[in-house]
């Protein structure tokens, strides 16, 4: 049974509701968070991108609650300094000599004449370092906007939130995007159960005290949640012929095929503009209507849906804000979003994408504050 909207009241009594702790619609944190992923994919400058993580951890901060997948955006932070450093370590070990200064030169170990193309070590420049490291940071600062996002937003109510045609593929996503929650919340209860034992080992063997436990945890946690699905009917289906099943296929696979053309004409400004927005119109509208023959299969309840209000309409648009800046910005002056590995010097920083990505951080401003939990309720 749908939850019954109540009656507006006066303007000045819904203002004052307005910053009321509640938890948003998490379709508008994974609306906000994808624009500034959009955003990180157009530069490899990196004031920019270091700014967009910037806006991502201040929003985290200030507006993530208690709940255990609020405490894997560590994990994320963690995973984009890694791939950082690899993509620099990558460069060094397969041929950095990508430039004219040389900063490094290392000994170069012969490889046999099928491996042709491919070098070990040698010369390193600054050039290739700093490609390397362009790169590493473009996509580690992606990562960083989806762990906002996994963070902010609630999984469960996320799932709840799918459209019927994506119910079993969001149920799967969802179980996915849970992994690094559930690892960390895992991770803190061995930790304070050993502490609360007395453990104060370090090194290898406390990471074996940790890790099985973990492991174990996991493993459980897994089980009761195949357990409790399968007690609620998940994966039931309606009833439809083979020929309504391959016409609502072929919708939906030719739909998403547009879909993808079309992002990856819009990303990429080298593509004919004819491939990018019409492209993209036309597999939204076959997806659309694949989904909605799909999702007449699928009889399920859904008890009080999630509304969007004021509030996820401003936390949705300052993401879309930012992307819509980027993409204005490159066209106008690719140059200072790029920086050059030709001529080496230090990246520029114009206004328009700075003023850009600091839309960003209205959420940490004009979102309602987290529901957090009372001493009673945080679990032990």
């Amino acid at each position: 049974m749908d939850r019954v909207a109540p009656e507006p009241g006066p303007p000045g009594l819904m203002f004052g509701t307005y910053f009321l702790p509640r938890d948003l619609h998490p379709a508008a944190w994974w609306v906000w968070a994808l624009g500034l992923a959009t955003a990180a994919s157009r530069t490899t400058n990196p004031w920019l991108l270091g700014l967009i993580i910037a806006v991502a951890c201040l929003v985290v901060v200030a507006r993530r609650g208690e709940a255990p997948w609020a405490l894997a955006f560590r994990l994320y932070l963690v995973l984009a300094g890694f791939i950082v450093t690899m993509r620099v370590v990558f460069r060094v070990i397969f041929g950095g000599a990508e430039g004219s200064t040389i900063i490094l030169r290392l000994p170069e170990i012969p490889l046999p004449a099928w491996a042709a193309g491919i070098r070990l070590f040698g010369a390193v420049s600054a050039e290739s370092v700093l490609g390397g490291f362009y790169d590493g940071l473009r996509l580690a600062t992606m990562v960083v906007c989806l762990g906002a996002a996994n963070a902010l937003a609630n999984p469960k109510r996320l799932l709840k939130a799918m459209p019927a045609a994506l119910y079993e593929v969001g149920t799967a996503v969802t179980v996915a995007l849970s992994v690094f929650p559930q690892l960390a919340e895992s991770v803190q209860r061995v930790r304070q159960a050993r502490k609360l034992r007395g453990g104060t080992g370090k090194g290898v063997r406390a990471l074996r005290g940790i890790v099985i436990p973990v492991l174990a945890d996991a493993l459980d946690r897994s089980l009761l949640l195949a357990a409790s699905m399968d007690s609620r009917g998940y994966g039931r289906a309606g009833v439809a012929t083979t020929r309504a099943r391959a016409a609502t296929g072929a919708l939906m696979v030719v739909g998403l095929l547009g879909v993808c053309v079309g992002v990856y004409a819009t990303l990429d400004g080298s593509t004919p503009r004819y491939l990018a927005t019409p492209v993209l119109v036309a597999g939204l509208a076959v997806a659309v209507a694949g989904f909605r023959a799909a999702g007449r299969r699928v009889h399920r309840s859904r008890y009080r849906p999630d509304r969007w209000q004021l509030a996820e309409v401003v936390v949705a648009a300052s993401g879309v804000a930012v992307a819509v800046v980027m993409f204005g910005t490159s066209r106008v002056d690719p140059t200072n979003l790029n920086p050059s590995l030709i001529t080496l010097s230090w990246p520029l920083l114009s206004w328009p994408p700075l003023l850009g990505v600091l839309a960003g951080v209205v959420p940490a401003l004009l979102a309602p504050p987290p529901v957090l939990a009372t001493p009673e309720e945080v679990p032990a």
